[in-house]
């Protein structure tokens, strides 16, 4: 163990043994650790991982049958003709575009390692496409830059990973226009620069440990690897040969994670990172050998295409759970077009057909393109709970309603990969707004930013911790790293919908656990919100919310407002607690948060019961709806 996992077990040894809690913990690393041992010696594929190999250039997804496709689909769909137009302008503002430069940011090269990837699909796609030598000499410039660099920047193998998969699509998909001087020297800096360092991270005697990570650098750095390998495969197999089975092995350990309902634990933001490298990955293995070695054969990635779009509110902003970008909004997902072919759901091709019928395409939706089918497509609930590692339930006021109600409350685990200590997080949409808000990502190159232990410095960042987040604080504290939640209602009617997730270990030594409950009430048109718990001495409880809106402050009655509208926030319970606004900004180098406000509720907790009891709903009346009951968690 200690040979194979040096991290995992210098982290074991660093915990103290100092409650139920933390036994619990050190129980689950020494499990991960276990696990984490067997995968390194459990047995590689024996077969000939090259078996079945496409003997020709192009090989990697957009091969001439899929090329001869398009063309001929070119002439019925207006839609695909509009991406094709799109993806062709973005390539031809790519033909006089500065050559790329070596350039860290932070210990990161991934600014331009991304840049690759994006001028190699634009270009290369344009030149499959017109035949136009002009696309295909710019993608042999790119490809000659890069492969001129000092390196790909190993010690964040991200770069290396990303830059392998745009070096090997723009090799493969521009073979034939490459002379023979140019592929040598471009297969040399993808085998010195991508490969063998691939090759280094798989076998080392302590291999690298995004391979036994169960979240994105595993999809990016496999996937880009695989790529590298395959392009190259006829030349020099002995890559593919090592990579391939090193990649599927250690791939599962990130696809289970979308088990069982394709939620992503890392956030939206990140699914689509994840997500599409994933299907980079698996594309790949089926274009170029005929099958992905069942590695597609999975319930959560099957149903994965369905979290974005149910992760999006009314506002076109996602629930900005995790390290997601601040205010991160629904963008293009043409991997959402992958997802409908290999698994045959019709709704996902609808959805992204919808996207880029009024916004501009990428290239990548050319390639994956789904045209429309007279296959009847059901509409999703209004209700949905997505269970997994990171669960989310999601209630909705109606579809396709721009003002419509829309509440997401979270659950899972606080030492999830990009995680922040806000289990209970609620966020809100109504009436085109999104009142209750998360605030994103703080800046990565912070110092600490990724010490996650318990005492660690990321805690420290404001928009990390609890006290940013829609959640119940307790004595002042933050919520534990240990912290978990699990739902454990879900109730869906024609009137209305509520979920209940039960914290745990968030708050040791305050109470056990906590129950939040959120609920549409009024026929869909308000959100009740009640926290229950025990207390097992004497503390300040504070009930906090994170928002834009101005706010105008009555006791127990509050007006937000915001883009021309007003929301009107009533607490319930306890009698004689008030509202209050505080502040969220921040100094440098944190970002500041400008103009971000809380709304509070603060008062000193007893030991014993405790309940909170809010209501949101639209206007600015002064009472709140007299159907609308203060009722123990246990009777809803």
């Amino acid at each position: 163990l200690m040979i194979r996992c040096p991290r995992v077990v210098a982290e074991y040894r660093r915990r103290e043994l100092t409650s139920e809690m933390d036994c619990k913990y050190d129980f689950v690393m020494l499990l991960a650790t276990i696990a984490a041992l067997a995968m390194h010696l459990a047995p590689l594929p024996q077969q000939d991982v090259l078996q079945g190999l496409r003997p020709e250039h192009p090989r990697l997804f957009l091969d001439r049958e899929r090329v001869a496709e398009l063309k001929v689909a070119l002439g019925s769909d207006a839609l695909l003709r509009k991406a094709v137009a799109d993806a062709t302008a973005r390539a031809d503002d790519f033909l006089d575009a500065p050559p790329l430069r070596h350039e860290l940011k932070g210990p990161r090269l991934l600014h331009v390692s991304r840049a690759c990837v994006t001028r190699v699909y634009a270009l290369g796609l344009a030149w499959r496409l017109t035949g136009e030598q002009r696309y295909a000499d710019a993608v042999r410039s790119n490809l000659l830059t890069v492969c001129a660099f000092p390196d790909w920047n190993p010690s964040h193998f991200l770069d290396t990973a990303e830059m392998s998969h745009a070096v090997g699509v723009g090799y493969d998909w521009c073979f034939a226009a490459l002379d023979e001087e140019a592929r040598g020297t471009i297969r040399r800096g993808l085998i010195e620069h991508g490969l063998e360092p691939g090759l280094t991270a798989y076998t080392a005697e302590q291999p690298a440990w995004w391979t036994h990570s169960a979240f994105n650098w595993n999809q990016v750095c496999n996937s880009g690897l695989t790529i590298g390998a395959l392009a190259i495969a006829e030349t020099d197999p002995r890559y593919s040969r090592v990579i391939l089975p090193h990649a599927v092995r250690s791939l599962p350990r990130a696809l289970d994670t979308y088990d069982p309902h394709g939620a992503w634990p890392e956030g939206p933001g990140y699914w689509g990172y994840a997500t599409s490298y994933t299907a980079f990955g698996l594309a790949a293995m089926r274009s170029a050998l005929g099958h992905d070695f069942g590695l597609s054969e999975r319930e959560g990635l099957a149903r994965a295409g369905f979290f974005p779009l149910a992760a999006c509110g009314p506002t076109g902003s996602y629930v900005a759970y995790a390290d997601v970008g601040e205010r991160a909004r629904r963008r293009g997902l043409p991997v959402l077009f992958w997802l409908s072919a290999r698994y045959a759901e019709p709704a996902l091709g609808r959805a992204e057909r919808a996207w880029i019928a009024t916004h501009p395409a990428d290239p990548l939706h050319v390639v994956w393109y789904v045209p429309s089918s007279e296959q009847q497509v059901a509409e999703p609930p209004l209700d949905e709970l997505f269970k997994g590692p990171v669960q989310l339930a999601l209630l909705r006021g109606a579809r396709d309603d721009p003002d419509a109600i829309f509440v997401a409350l979270k659950a899972g685990y606080n030492a999830v990969n990009h995680g922040h200590l806000d289990l209970g997080n609620f966020e809100l949409d109504l009436q085109g707004v999104r009142w209750a808000r998360d605030l994103g990502s703080d800046d990565y190159n912070l110092p600490g930013y990724w010490d996650g232990r318990q005492d660690g410095r990321r805690w420290s960042y404001y928009r990390l911790g609890s006290h940013s987040h829609n959640v119940v604080t307790l004595g002042g504290a933050q919520q534990a790293v240990a912290g978990k939640a699990e739902f454990v209602a879900f109730e869906s009617t024609p009137e209305g919908a509520h979920a209940i997730v039960e914290i745990r270990g968030a708050w040791p030594g305050t109470t056990d656990h906590m129950r939040r409950g959120v609920a549409l009430v009024s026929d869909r048109r308000a959100l009740l919100l009640r926290d229950e718990f025990e207390l097992g001495r004497a503390c300040e409880v504070a009930w906090g919310m994170t928002t834009d809106a101005q706010i105008e402050l009555d006791g127990a009655h509050a007006v937000l407002r915001q883009d021309g509208k007003e929301l009107s926030a009533f607490l319930l319970a306890p009698s004689g607690a008030a509202f209050g606004v505080e502040g969220a900004q921040r100094e440098p180098p944190e970002r500041q948060n400008t103009g971000v406000r809380r709304l509070m509720v603060r008062f000193d907790g007893a030991p014993g019961p405790c309940a909170v009891t809010i209501l949101l709903t639209s206007g600015s009346e002064s009472e709140p709806p007299a159907a609308v009951e203060v009722r123990s968690l246990s009777d809803w």
